[in-house]
Formats: C-alpha cells, sequence, structure tokens
C-alpha cells in the first residue's frame, strides 16, 4: 500500500539543518525538553539514556543558545546553581516537522528493505 505523503513546507524542514554541525544536537535537546523542563545535566542523562550517545557540555551550551536565539526554548529562573530551559511552541512545531519528515524516511528505508529480506546488508 502506497505511503500517504502530505507536502512539507520546505522552510520548516530545512530550519534544524540550517542549524549546521549543530542540527543532530539540536533535535536531541528539542527532543528531551518535549518530557518538560530541565537543566544542562538532566538533559545530557536523558539523551545518553533515549539515544545512547554522551552529549559534551561545550556542545549543549552551544545549542541551547542557538535554539533560545531562535525562540525554541526559553530559560527559565535559576534554581541553585542550575538553570532549566523549557520548550516553546514553535520549537514544539519544530520538532514535530522534523520528526515527520524522519518518519518518512524510516517507513520509505523499510518498505525499500523489504524486498532483501534478512539477506540485507547489516
Amino acid at each position: 500500500m502506497p505511503i500517504q505523503r502530505r507536502p512539507i513546507q520546505r522552510a520548516d524542514a530545512d530550519e534544524l539543518a540550517d542549524l549546521g554541525r549543530f542540527s543532530e544536537s539540536a533535535l536531541l535537546v528539542l527532543a528531551s525538553l518535549a518530557e518538560g523542563p530541565k537543566h544542562g545535566y538532566a538533559m545530557m542523562q536523558d539523551i545518553l539514556e533515549f539515544h545512547g550517545a554522551r552529549m559534551e557540555p561545550g556542545t549543549l551550551y552551544g545549542v541551547l543558545a542557538r535554539l533560545e536565539l531562535r525562540g525554541w526554548i526559553v530559560p527559565l529562573p535559576i534554581e541553585g546553581r542550575r538553570r532549566p530551559y523549557r520548550l516553546t511552541t514553535a520549537g514544539a512545531q519544530v520538532l514535530q516537522t522534523h520528526l515527520t519528515v524522519m518518519e518518512r524516511v524510516v517507513s520509505t528505508g523499510r518498505q525499500r528493505l523489504e524486498p532483501h529480506g534478512s539477506s540485507a546488508a547489516p
């Protein structure tokens, strides 16, 4: 059965790509904050848990600065020595758009692998 596709605005789909080398890290931070507000260390732990890769503090704080400038996250009042961040509505929309594109890629890749069965290369 063919995949139902609805057009994605190219500008929306490319918003994370505009972050250059931070685009994957930005996606991970947005996904982490989709669960609720977190401070930097909590985000790094969450990303390690759901993605399996450790994000270094320098990378994290560079991404946080870029996401904040775009209005996709906002800092909350400092709690002790930690500053939590929250996902904005605009950030949630960017995350949803990017995840929709990724779902299409995964679905297409899986469908195209079906004819190969178990003989597909690892």
